[in-house]
């Protein structure tokens, strides 16, 4: 049975698919936190996560923003004020390359009830698959 966890990702995930900055920064609470990948990596080399609407929207857009990206949801496990999602992430490159990872999601919910305290994407870059752009 979906909860608003699940509710919560599936708004996140639609902004982001649609491009939409500032619905996604929306949905998170002012403390709220995004981990993508958790731990150190490329977009966060300390690992301490981006934190509040200024770091979140940092990430988007070193991550996001100028790329398509879409989710594919192949397993679901909505829980308490979480939920986790077992997921493809396809990320069109602006030169029309693909980067594709599986990686599991987490969302939790704010203490308001009504937004994201945090995301985390567990995922590691090392798995990180690439397509090159369709030539012709």
């Amino acid at each position: 049975m979906a909860n608003k966890a699940q509710e919560l990702s599936d708004r996140s995930v639609a902004a982001v698919q649609a491009g939409d900055r500032a619905g996604w920064i929306a949905l998170f609470a002012p403390d709220g936190v995004v981990a993508d990948p958790v731990g150190p990596s490329m977009f966060d080399p300390e690992g301490a996560g981006h934190h509040g609407p200024e770091g979140i929207g940092a990430f988007y857009d070193a991550a996001i923003a100028g790329n398509q990206v879409h989710f594919e949801f192949r397993e679901r496990y909505p829980s308490g004020d979480e939920c986790a999602n077992v997921v493809t992430i396809t990320t069109t490159l602006p030169d029309g390359s693909l980067a594709i990872v599986d990686a599991v999601t987490v969302y939790r919910v704010a203490a308001d009830g009504e937004r994201l305290a945090s995301m985390k994407a567990y995922w590691s870059p090392d798995d990180m698959r690439f397509e090159p752009a369709p030539t012709g």
